[in-house]
């Protein structure tokens, strides 16, 4: 138990709540069995009879019940014989629960459960049964869930006697707040949940319960967000008239209304003398960079230098070029022509050669250089500050806690913290997971971007739909424009073999591997594109081949691009107004949603083809339907989390969040955890020690000992 489950005391399995109850359901007559539901008859047996097979060696029981409305045959096989064997005889009135199966066209039920009825059973005991909620747990091959039951049983002790049996517990709720709540206490909670008489047993406890993972996790936040509230940091105010001014003043635009709020926000933080921890979430195109770099260029007005971390290098390449670009001379402080206020601006990856690295972090360690851009690369020791005022985040969800302390370590006193992203959080999210951050959202879209039409395409149902989307793309051509096919899979022979080995009992009943660039390319050339300047891109190219393509398409040499998903990332062409994706069921609809953000980026409206072979009705053609339909992100990422659950949208963000939370879902509990965030807020401002919660200390230190342990892990 203790390897498989992670089940290792008492509490753990106490703790170990069941994943659904099954129902015996409600009696339902033979003639009316729905297929593939549990269901629970009571019959009389008709027939019981033993076939063997096999040579002898293997046995059969079928018995045949009738409820006077329908026949249903029931089948038990190997060892499961004996039981029914004796028990069932011709004539014995039962209950029988199961699953509702088909064989040679016939109803059965398969190992049912069933208890026979004496003759003095009345309409009670048939009731009795046939409701009771049976408990299912998360369990595993060495594990089954019925023996997890047996053993919580051993632990609970007689009905009727558990809270004797969980007086002991910890709890880490405060009275004040369970009773000010309305909660149930821990030990009713616990009976509830493994021993409930109804439903509202099982919601009682589950309110419960979720209270106490939302509340310990929002006092540990609380708490770090205290300790680093008192850090003692560099207050940055910038320069009157310097670097922030002039660049301002270089600006070809306004900012947004959002870009000013923001801004103001972010530079209010900067001024404190505690660290600024701010999380800045805004779609793809909405100005996030501009508001950095402006917050960067102030921080160096005061004398500070700033860092940004991206975590890819082809990320932190842009990302310099972008910024060098949009400071123009700015960026050339100390050289000959640069601005007087100017200052440098230097890029820090792993590939970099060694002379090129020497004097980057020579500039560095001088304060030669005010702005640095880089990888993780940035957080090895060897990379020094002359003054690290600022560290500015790239792409949060792949940075965890602890990287960003090791970099927030190498300033004399600890730096103040932007962290952004391109991938929209719910708010209840951004509060479990990214909870010791305040958050600012960019949600209003610059000026000159346009609004992008999106249609699902059902290429198997309607194919002419797909000659029509083909159609469309060579329209948007002839109208001076470019378009982007996407496929999910490069296709060449090392990944076909790959792809045949790997073939899991999805593909084979989808029939066939992902469409591959390759191929989809040359099916374009010889067929409905065939007059359009066709080029494939993909992730597998050599550097500049890559660069070389991307250039010529930015450049308008190039109608169409084929691709993967390497154009998720950063590729700017205002003039690209189309894009088709290729079985579209086989993205996440996150990443939908950021491929689609490549087009409309000019003056010219957008339009996103959602491709896919998938049924109407099915799950993937529902989800393909939602992107279709709106453009907010947040809303989308919403329909992500719920198809996904939490643990895949939360990675590993925060070291250990996920693997605590067992009957918390973040997204339908906001109430809860919006709640528990105050309380804990509360108490920790109070008490910032919880010396007045012995038991909440105890708790919150089982979970942080949790997470540090997943993070020696990890290291």
């Amino acid at each position: 138990m203790a390897d498989h489950l992670d089940l290792h005391t008492v509490g753990d399995l106490l703790h170990h709540y069941p994943r659904r109850y099954a129902e015996r359901g409600e009696l339902t007559r033979l003639s009316d069995l729905p297929l593939d539901e549990h269901v629970t008859v009571v019959a009389q047996v008709a027939d019981a009879r033993v076939h063997t097979f096999n040579g002898g060696r293997g046995r059969r029981l079928e018995v045949t019940i009738t409820d006077g409305s329908g026949r249903l045959q029931l089948v038990f096989f190997g060892k499961g014989v004996h039981k029914p064997r004796t028990e069932l005889q011709p004539g014995t009135r039962a209950m029988f629960a199961g699953k509702v199966s088909v064989f040679n066209r016939k109803r059965q039920l398969a190992h049912p459960e069933f208890k026979a009825l004496g003759a003095g059973s009345g309409t009670e005991a048939v009731e009795a049964f046939a409701n009771q909620l049976l408990p299912l747990y998360p369990a595993c091959k060495q594990m089954e869930s019925w023996q997890i039951q047996q053993a919580v049983d051993t632990v609970l002790g007689p009905a009727g006697h558990e809270e004797s049996a969980l007086a002991g517990l910890i709890d880490p709720l405060p009275e004040s707040l369970r009773e000010g709540r309305g909660l149930a206490t821990l030990p009713e909670a616990l009976r509830k949940v493994h021993r409930p008489g109804t439903k509202a047993d099982i919601a009682t406890a589950r309110d419960r319960l979720k209270w106490d993972e939302a509340f310990v996790l929002q006092v540990a936040l609380a708490r770090r967000r205290q300790a680093d509230a008192q850090l003692p940091a560099a207050p940055r105010k910038p320069a009157p008239d310097g670097l922030l001014t002039a660049f301002d003043a270089r600006l070809p635009f306004t900012l947004t209304e959002g870009q000013r709020k923001v801004s103001e926000e972010i530079f209010a933080d900067l001024a404190t003398d505690h660290p600024m921890h701010r999380l800045l979430q805004g779609e793809v195109g909405s100005g996030k960079t501009m508001v950095a770099l402006r917050a960067m260029l102030g921080v160096v007005d005061a004398g500070g230098q700033a860092a940004m971390l991206a975590p890819t290098e082809v990320l932190a390449q842009q990302h310099h070029r972008s910024i060098t670009e949009m400071m123009g001379k700015l960026a050339e402080g100390g050289m000959l022509g640069g601005a007087e206020q100017g200052t440098k601006v230097v890029l820090l990856t792993g590939s970099m050669g060694a002379a090129a690295r020497r004097q980057a972090l020579l500039d560095l360690v001088t304060g030669e250089a005010g702005i640095v851009i880089g990888t993780h690369a940035l957080i090895e020791d060897k990379v020094q500050f002359h003054d690290l005022g600022l560290v500015v985040v790239d792409e949060q969800h792949r940075f965890g806690v602890e990287q960003r302390d090791a970099l927030r370590s190498k300033g004399k006193q600890p730096p103040h913290l932007l962290v952004m992203t391109a991938t929209p959080i719910p708010r209840t999210v951004a509060m479990t997971v990214f909870g010791d951050l305040e958050t600012s959202v960019l949600d209003q879209l610059p000026s000159g971007r346009s609004p992008i039409a999106s249609h699902v395409v059902p290429a198997k149902d309607k194919p002419h739909f797909l000659t029509r989307a083909w159609e469309r793309v060579r329209e948007e051509v002839a109208a001076g424009h470019q378009g982007y096919v996407v496929c999910p899979r490069i296709g060449d022979e090392e990944d076909e073999s790959k792809a045949a080995k790997e073939k899991s009992a999805e593909d084979e009943a989808e029939k066939r591997p992902p469409l591959a660039v390759v191929d989809v390319a040359e099916q374009l050339v010889k067929g409905p594109l065939s007059d359009l300047r066709v080029e494939v891109l993909h992730g597998r190219m050599q550097p500049e081949a890559k660069d070389e393509v991307m250039r010529r398409f930015a450049a308008g040499e190039v109608d169409v691009l084929v691709a993967t998903t390497v154009i998720e990332v950063g590729v700017n062409v205002p003039n690209a107004t189309a894009m088709v994706i290729m079985d579209a069921d086989r993205f996440g609809v996150s990443q939908l949603h950021q491929l689609r953000g490549r087009v409309g980026r000019g003056s010219a409206a957008g339009l996103c083809l959602l491709v896919t072979d998938m049924p109407e009705g099915s799950p993937a053609r529902s989800r393909l339907g939602a992107v279709a339909a709106t453009l907010d992100g947040f809303e989308l990422s919403r329909i992500d989390l719920e198809q996904r659950r939490e643990g895949d949208v939360l990675g590993q963000a925060q070291s250990g969040v996920r693997s605590s939370l067992r009957v918390l879902a973040v997204i339908d509990d906001e109430e809860v955890i919006a709640a528990a965030r105050e309380e804990a807020a509360a108490i920790v401002a109070a008490d910032p020690e919880l010396a007045g919660y012995p038991q909440l200390r105890t708790a919150l230190d089982a979970l942080l000992d949790k997470e540090r342990a997943e993070f020696l892990d990890k290291g």
